[in-house]
């Protein structure tokens, strides 16, 4: 993904505004991230995809990513909507 692609499709939250914020506030938990721009707390299907990155930013990873393209996620993200189910990770 790049940095500007959203990650909370719910509340318009891009990667590049989670990992600046982790990088920055260095949240000692994954759901205070909720406090950057309320992502994660709409209909919770970004939840797993914010955890990986506040982990990689933990980890101290130079730039933190997630291996799926923006179409991919938006395509899954309507089917979670849809059924409420996941499809493995």
């Amino acid at each position: 993904m790049q940095d500007d692609d959203l990650i909370c499709l719910c509340f318009h939250v891009s990667k590049r505004k989670i990992v600046s914020y982790c990088k920055r506030e260095k949240p000692p938990v994954p759901s205070l991230i909720s406090e950057c721009l309320s992502a994660g707390t709409g209909c919770q299907w970004c939840v797993p995809f914010i955890k990986n990155l506040h982990q990689q930013c933990k980890d101290g990873v130079e730039n933190p990513d997630l291996p799926v393209s923006p179409q991919d996620y938006a395509k899954k993200r309507s089917t979670y909507r849809k059924t409420g189910e996941r499809e493995p990770q």
